[in-house]
């Protein structure tokens, strides 16, 4: 099976490709693409002249492998797959399934001769033991459903008819989402109802299976909530203050813990509000972005687009994505919508809007915050559509065309 190569990823881990001292942990949302991303790695090494039999899968979610759940059961799975000469490219799918893997990888590890590659669908992956036993040892790298660029490059990887107008696949990427399999279904409905069939995946197998709920109806009201309110500025005060003006009676400590839980299972990710001029972030205040925007449209019948929320989200997976840190930013009283870190000394600022070309105020408004800004890092407004302008070094662009090509630094 010819496999598509996501290449933001591929670079990101190339170089460590026969790191033997490191673990190698690839971790996001369930479906988003892992097991086809290690393929590809398998892939890529095959074709560097690595034999076959030095590359060994283990799928702990299929046949053959489901019975293996203990540490005792995986070394041995390990010790009688593994047994050609050289460097072993060890490849473990779902490995939270195995009670105590940390100490048998570990050990693995140790002996130098074996390149470990592992996925996880939620961050209990890298949580309690992992930490403590393997710190300094693993290195994360977190996916995300396909980008805007990758949905298009995977539909020309299918042979399936792209747009010449890149607004007009831009419009079906936000309804259609950017699981990768869904790129196989062809009506719209089809392609929700796989979304569905995901998030029911998710509460069995990375929530129910691994913390207790005991109002599971109170637990779906609180993701629905979260899951209608993406992009919005909020705080845990906020979210319980509306929750019980709707009859929703529970503790802070409850919201608190299921909010957790969804940032755990990779559905929805906090972006905190950092202050640009005490260079501090601000506790109490952030904003929830959704892994995948088909979470929004698989839950809600009103399938009409808020493009403010729905831009934000897209620039901000997309800037993840991409390896970069984000967060919401702060100026006196006015808001960028996010500062982009990407390493130590690279930094830029955008501003996110459906237009910019309504009115004066409306220009202003998205302008005046990255105008305030006093250092030379890029700044810059991303539109749905519009007439690109020129003001103060400010760099304006469309959002389709930008994310089908464009680098932020």
């Amino acid at each position: 099976m010819k496999l598509y190569h996501r290449e933001t990823y591929l670079k990101k881990i190339r170089v460590f490709y026969n790191d033997t001292g490191l673990i190698k942990v690839i971790s996001g949302v369930r479906r988003c693409g892992k097991s086809c991303l290690m393929q590809t790695i398998a892939e890529e090494l095959k074709g560097s002249g690595v034999p076959d039999k030095n590359i060994i899968f283990i799928n702990l979610d299929k046949r053959g492998f489901k019975a293996v759940r203990t540490a005792q059961q995986l070394e041995n799975m390990i010790d009688e797959l593994c047994n050609a000469e050289g460097v072993k490219y060890l490849f473990i799918d779902e490995i939270q399934n195995v009670i105590g893997f940390e100490t048998v990888l570990n050990a693995f590890r140790e002996e130098e001769e074996y390149s470990i590659f592992i996925t996880g669908s939620n961050s209990y992956l890298l949580s309690g033991e992992l930490i403590t036993k393997l710190t300094g040892r693993y290195i994360e790298f977190e996916m995300f459903p396909l980008t805007f660029d990758e949905y298009l490059g995977m539909k020309k990887f299918m042979g399936q008819t792209v747009n010449d107008d890149v607004t007009v696949e831009f419009e079906k990427y936000i309804q259609e989402g950017g699981f990768p399999k869904t790129l196989e279904y062809p009506a719209l409905e089809d392609k929700i109802n796989y979304v569905k069939s995901i998030i029911a995946e998710i509460f069995k197998k990375d929530i129910r299976k691994r913390v207790k709920i005991r109002n599971v109806a109170s637990f779906e009201r609180i993701e629905k909530y979260i899951i209608n309110n993406f992009g919005a500025t909020t705080s845990l005060s906020n979210i319980h203050r509306e929750l019980h003006k709707n009859g929703n009676d529970i503790t802070r400590e409850t919201l608190n813990r299921y909010i957790r839980i969804l940032i755990d299972a990779k559905i929805i990710s906090k972006c905190e509000r950092f202050d640009l001029k005490s260079k501090r972030y601000v506790n109490g205040e952030q904003k929830y972005y959704l892994a995948d925007l088909s979470f929004y449209f698989a839950t809600n019948t009103d399938n009409r687009i808020n493009y403010g929320p729905v831009l934000e989200n897209i620039t901000y997976i997309y800037a993840r994505s991409k390896g970069y840190e984000v967060s919401v930013g702060r100026i006196g009283r006015l808001e960028c919508d996010f500062i982009v870190r990407a390493g130590r000394f690279k930094y830029a600022y955008l501003q996110v809007a459906m237009t910019i070309n309504s009115s004066i105020e409306t220009e202003n408004r998205e302008y005046k915050p990255l105008e305030m800004i006093r250092d030379n890092y890029p700044k810059y407004v991303i539109t749905r559509n519009d007439l690109i302008q020129q003001r103060n070094g400010i760099i304006h662009v469309n959002i389709a065309p930008f994310m089908k090509g464009g680098q932020l630094f």
